[in-house]
């Protein structure tokens, strides 16, 4: 497939994903998700010829651009769809397939100085909602579906979705998992919270207990 052609394909899909878009001059224009894959692919040929202080000149220049921070050695298949794109970071080892979306505020990131593939694989036809963040070498199957500001720090099945902190698959093939009520979403910090306040409760029934005991010894 020819450059120009490419280019259509990909504004193609702002037109498919986004009620808003009206003509091809506009998501020519004005769509910093596309500049940013555009830009990418300038990037990422560059770095596959080893050219890499211009590769990461180019993503500095995207970054400054458009908001959105994709490492050049990043792979990137067909069709992605990166939408409101702002504070979106793709690093260096992570390999999107195609017919892939992103919203705002995505990080598809590492988890440490780990050396080799250290970022996310996300598969054909997933979507990964606003704020979610995806850290390490971990998988996200096809058709998967990541919840707004999730944590995914494991593999997640084809054709499930995962919501909270950390993230849990909540529905996988069309069956729900358990019943997903927002305002009960895991909540690692109340959840210590409520383990710490237990703990105190028996400290101090142990004191009171102590008290009585030096008490009756005092009377005595």
């Amino acid at each position: 497939m020819g450059i120009f052609q490419r280019m259509k394909e990909d504004m193609d899909v702002v037109f498919d994903q986004d009620p808003a878009a009206r003509t091809y001059f506009e998501i020519f224009l004005t769509y910093s998700g596309l500049h940013a894959i555009w830009l990418h692919r300038v990037a990422h040929a560059f770095y596959n010829r080893r050219l890499f202080f211009l590769a990461r000149a180019i993503s500095q220049i995207s970054r400054f651009l458009t908001g959105i921070e994709i490492h050049p050695g990043a792979k990137i298949g067909r069709r992605l769809f990166i939408d409101h794109g702002m504070g979106v970071v793709i690093g260096e080892t992570c390999e999107i397939a195609n017919n892939v979306t992103i919203y705002q505020g995505v990080t598809l990131g590492g988890t440490g100085k780990e050396k080799g593939k250290r970022h996310p694989t996300v598969k054909d036809n997933a979507l990964i909602s606003t704020g979610a963040k995806v850290l390490g070498d971990i998988t996200i199957g096809e058709n998967a579906k990541i919840g707004g500001g999730s944590v995914v720090l494991k593999d997640v099945p084809a054709n499930s979705t995962v919501v909270g902190i950390p993230g849990k698959v909540v529905i996988q093939d069309g069956v729900r998992v358990k019943d997903l009520e927002h305002h009960k979403l895991p909540d690692p910090v109340a959840d210590r919270i409520e383990q710490m306040q237990q703990e105190i409760d028996t400290l101090q029934a142990e004191i009171e207990k102590l008290k009585k005991g030096s008490h009756f010894q005092h009377v005595d």
